[in-house]
Order: C-alpha cells, then structure tokens, then sequence
C-alpha cells in the first residue's frame, strides 16, 4: 500500500489515458482525486475554433483553476491523485501556442510571469506518472471518448505536443515514473493494471529510482 500522504500526478498529452488512471488509482488508494475541468471549460470549444483568438484566455482559464486546485489539494490530510499538473500549462501547453504563432509573445510573457509569481505556493507531486502516447494511440483514444470538440484537432498539434513532453519529462528534476501505452490496456486487461499499481508501489516506496 502507498503512502497515506502522498500526492501522486498523472500527466500526459490529450487521450493518454490521464483521467481513466486517476479514477482507477483514486478507487485502489482510496484517495481524492482532482480532475481537470474540461467539459464545464467556457473556452474550450472556441478555441479548437479558433486557436489564435483564444489561446490567451484558455491559458489563462486552465491556470487559474490549476492553481486553485492546487492549494486545495495541499490543505488535505489525505492522499490525492491530480489529473494533470499546473507544470504542463506552462511547460507544454503555452508554450508550443507561442512557438506556433497562436499566442503572441506579448501574451505569453504577461502568462510567464503570472506563472512565476504563482511558482512559490506550488508544491510539486510525490510522484510524477507520465503517460507517454504516440499519436496512433492519441487519435484513438480520442475518438472513442467522441467529444465533437475534439473532432477539429490537428495531427501536427498533437505531435507537436508529445515533443514538449518528451523535453519537459526528461528536465523535470523530482521524482516521476514513464509509462508507454501504447501496447498496454489498464481499462480492459487486468495484468496491464497490476503491473501499472506495482510500478507506483514500488516507485513511492523508494525501492527503486530513475
């Protein structure tokens, strides 16, 4: 069994499986899980529309709920599991917007910098489970959850995605734990599930390190 304390984050490129995991991580431990908020998300839609309109705003609205989860999160005597981290925001997300031209270097500064003074209230997660997906996989995933925003996303975005999170992972200096997906099935195959909750024991309990 985990650490009662601990605080586990699961992160991963859109249709990686990041919110299956935590549902089935936050039954096993018996922990509170915290979910990104996507289908309530006022921007969402609009910018799959229009990325250059909306980015700056959907940056902005993903940020500030990121943040508020997180101080939430910190004020629980419990375990918790976090779908998606605040790090992937800045790290993958607004970055990747700024490099393609969708977010004005403007805008991502102004972004940066709010992130920064945010920087000192974030604790970062006991562990880091990052799902790594390649874009076969992705589109998948994506299409079976069928949710029609999704529809207008892009093979290059996504590609382009799983390249910062390739950098980000290798740079992210506390402890984490990569898991290719692309051959597993922790939804349908039991075996695939055990080994994934093994890992994570494992990994918590310092039996074994990058």
């Amino acid at each position: 069994m985990a650490k009662k304390h601990s605080f586990i984050a699961i992160a991963g490129n859109i249709g990686a499986g990041k919110t299956t995991l935590t549902e089935f991580l936050s039954g096993h431990y018996k922990w509170q899980a915290f979910f990104e908020n996507v289908d309530g998300n006022p921007y969402l839609s609009d910018f799959y529309e229009d990325m250059r309109r909306w980015s700056f705003n959907l940056q902005i609205y993903f940020l500030s709920k990121r943040f508020d989860h997180h101080q939430e999160m910190l004020s629980k005597n419990s375990g918790i599991i976090q779908d998606r981290t605040i790090y992937e925001d800045v790290e993958i997300f607004a970055k990747n917007l700024n490099d393609m031209g969708l977010m004005s270097d403007r805008d991502f500064q102004n972004y940066s910098k709010l992130f920064q003074s945010m920087e000192p209230f974030i604790t970062p997660p006991t562990l880091l489970i990052y799902l790594r997906a390649q874009v076969p996989t992705l589109v998948k995933q994506i299409q079976k959850r069928g949710r029609d925003y999704e529809n207008t996303i892009r093979i290059d975005y996504l590609e382009r995605l799983n390249e910062y999170y390739e950098d980000w992972v290798q740079r992210y200096p506390h402890q984490k734990l990569i898991i290719d997906t692309d051959d597993l099935d922790f939804v349908g195959n039991d075996e695939d599930l055990g080994m994934v909750v093994s890992l994570i024991d494992k990994r918590l309990h310092g039996l074994f390190e990058d």
